[in-house]
């Protein structure tokens, strides 16, 4: 008895041409870019991504300070980092004391660094007719799905002249 059946010989043709086909797809283990996006598109997508919420989640917490909103400052934190915020966000030299405004505050550069993306910003404090503008590093990093500020610190990165922040 042979394949004689249609069907038969259907299947087996398409069964024989099936790792070919799969090839041209990038799903056959062939080279990554024939047809496909180079290698440095997908390098390139996630630091975008995190540079992207490193911002928002930086200018969130900004906006939190010149609002006076401590609970809107604190959702930005990466839950470790809420502990020392609640002892200190309100207190006299916290980033929410009662005596100080914002403003001004601004991002003046993102950038991957050891610990997370780092978050440059210039910031103008007012207390009464006083004010000062000082530079403030937040280290942002991805905590599961969602990003969070893990740390603040003073100071900051100088702008890299070839990006704009």
């Amino acid at each position: 008895m042979g394949l004689t059946h249609p069907r038969a010989v259907a299947g087996a043709a398409l069964l024989a041409l099936l790792p070919a086909a799969l090839t041209g797809c990038g799903l056959g283990g062939g080279d990554d870019t024939a047809g496909g996006a180079a290698p440095s598109d997908a390098k390139r997508a996630p630091a975008e991504e995190a540079a992207a919420k490193s911002r928002e989640r930086v200018q969130a917490y900004l906006d939190a300070m010149a609002a006076k909103d401590p609970d809107a400052g604190r959702s930005q934190l990466c839950a470790p980092a809420q502990a020392a915020f609640d002892a200190a966000a309100t207190g006299p030299n916290g980033d929410f004391a009662d005596h100080f405004t914002v403003p001004q505050a601004t991002i003046t550069d993102v950038r991957s660094g050891p610990n997370g993306q780092e978050v440059s910003t210039s910031v103008t404090v007012a207390a009464g007719s006083r004010k000062g503008t000082r530079p403030l590093l937040f280290t942002v990093t991805r905590s599961g799905a969602d990003w969070c500020i893990s740390a603040e610190a003073p100071g900051g990165n100088t702008p890299d002249p070839s990006t704009t922040p």
